[in-house]
């Protein structure tokens, strides 16, 4: 049973606790920011534009940032300060301590300037908690939250609820973790009646306020073990998703941690756990009849019937189990947000999925070639080699400290070939030498190499001596990109690349 509390567990210093809208006393306060990216730029930016004082630190010195830093400078920044040197300490703010630090998402807890800043009892604040306090401003609309993360699936599932609203007729946004800042949505001239906002395991960490209308964490794998120190702390993290949820708390009722995660919850009075399954639902929860989405949850008679949403099909070119949780979980939230049914399947047929997630890019004498770059862990891989039956699998990068293990094991069965992409591969060899031994691993690239347009090239060719008619080339890498690419986009592109010259030289 889910509790209800409306309790906040932040102790707040008492000014701060007192700033919880735009037009709040904000003027004077003394805020260190730390990190220049997106999100941090979008934090200096907004707190100057409030009236705090604000000096931005960040480790890297390079043209960008200090391009950043002079808009800053520019726009009232009290300082900004670049390079190493600066990152192992809380500076002043006008010769005084800070009053509150505002911390960049991929910032580590345990980094020196957020550990000295805990050490002092500096109030630390994310972007996401700094953009929750300022949602409310004199003459505009207040724009709800539905609000979701997981190990895998978010941007999927925030891009399906935002089409889904849209077709309810609600001015929406997708934004947070899937690119565009909350603040900077905030402060478009644009008044939004709902904000999706994507949210990661580093986000919810420093979020300590937040009350969604509506939330989920989709599912939960071994990920990001090595910022939050151990899977258990990333759990914890992923769990706070649902702290003063109001309307919907939404789970994966096949998942045991989400389920304990909203029984756990301390959540405002009148909230309802609201599960989705790929089975037929129980009472409060969607799921699947034969080949249709159903809504037990938001009806009258939830006990005696269910209401039609969409079918399958709708859910994307490739259905597949993963991809129809993701529909179920968003169809859920927007119907927390008051969309009618038929919204939720005109919402999923306006919906595009975006690119490297299980993209079908080429078919070749009978072999379908898919990108799923985006599979930057394994339990995202699970998904992508559960929706095919033989499979030459191009796997490998940078591991993330996670295991294989089960992944291999579950699908040894359907691998004829795997080929190694990345640099960082050991746990991945172990676990198919010790649950697929009969499956060839071919090489793309010697150890260590960092060209990832010359070893996908070469993960393409050998994927292709390799398959057979009615086999799938995925490209679903289990591992992060950046030992031999900029990013998941990256990699993905390379791969779309390498496979549309094969099939022009096949032609």
């Amino acid at each position: 049973m889910i509790h209800a509390s409306n309790d906040n567990p932040v102790l707040d210093r008492p000014r701060l606790a007192g700033l919880t809208g735009w037009d709040a006393d904000w003027s004077g306060l003394r805020v260190v920011v730390a990190g220049i990216g997106v999100s941090g730029f979008a934090a200096a930016d907004t707190l100057i534009e409030l009236g705090a004082r604000v000096v931005v630190v960040d480790g890297a010195d390079t043209p960008a940032t200090r391009g950043k830093a002079d808009t800053l400078r520019i726009v009232g920044a009290a300082d900004v300060l670049l390079g190493e040197a600066h990152g192992s300490s809380v500076p002043d703010v006008d010769g005084e301590r800070p009053e509150l630090v505002v911390t960049s998402p991929g910032l580590r807890p345990d980094s020196p300037l957020l550990a000295a800043a805990a050490a002092e009892r500096i109030q630390i604040w994310g972007d996401v908690e700094l953009a929750w306090r300022v949602r409310e401003r004199a003459g505009r609309r207040t724009a709800e939250w539905v609000c979701v993360t997981g190990t895998n699936g978010k941007t999927t599932t925030v891009g399906m609820t935002e089409a889904m609203l849209r077709a309810a007729g609600l001015t929406v946004a997708a934004v947070g973790n899937v690119g565009t800042p909350v603040l900077d949505a905030l402060r478009e001239p644009v008044e939004h009646d709902v904000l999706v906002v994507e949210l990661s395991s580093f986000q919810l960490h420093w979020a300590h306020s937040v009350s969604p209308l509506a939330s989920v964490v989709l599912n939960v794998a071994e990920d990001h073990v090595d910022w939050h120190g151990g899977y258990a702390n990333y759990v914890a993290d992923k769990s706070r998703i649902y702290e003063h949820t109001r309307v919907a708390c939404v789970y994966n009722a096949q998942q045991p941690e989400t389920v304990r995660m909203v029984e756990e919850a301390d959540v405002v009075e009148g909230c309802r756990a609201v599960g989705f399954t790929l089975e037929t639902p129980d009472v409060s929860m969607l799921g699947v009849v034969e080949d249709l989405l159903v809504d037990r949850a938001f009806l009258e008679d939830r006990r005696g019937s269910a209401l039609e949403l969409a079918s399958v099909a709708d859910t994307g070119p490739i259905p597949t189990p993963h991809g129809v949780t993701n529909a179920l979980a968003a169809a859920a939230l927007a119907r927390a947000a008051g969309a009618p049914p038929e919204a939720v399947r005109d919402g999923l047929r306006a919906w595009e999925p975006g690119d490297h997630r299980i993209q079908a890019v080429a078919t070749t004498h009978g072999v379908v070639w898919v990108n799923d770059s985006k599979a930057t862990n394994p339990h995202a891989a699970d998904a992508a080699l559960s929706a095919f039956g033989s499979v030459v699998w191009i796997a490998g990068g940078l591991s993330k400290g996670v295991s294989y293990d089960r992944l291999v094991a579950r699908h040894a069965e359907r691998l004829r070939t795997v080929v190694l992409i990345g640099t960082d591969n050991d746990g991945l060899l172990a676990a198919l030498a010790e649950h697929a031994p009969a499956v060839p691993v071919l090489p793309a690239a010697a150890d260590g190499a960092t060209d990832g347009n010359a070893v996908m090239a070469a993960a393409v060719r050998l994927a292709h001596g390799a398959a057979q008619r009615g086999d799938t080339v995925l490209m679903a890498p289990a591992s992060a990109s950046m030992d031999q690419f900029t990013s998941y986009a990256h990699r993905g592109d390379a791969f779309i690349r390498e496979v549309a010259e094969l099939v022009e030289r096949l032609s």
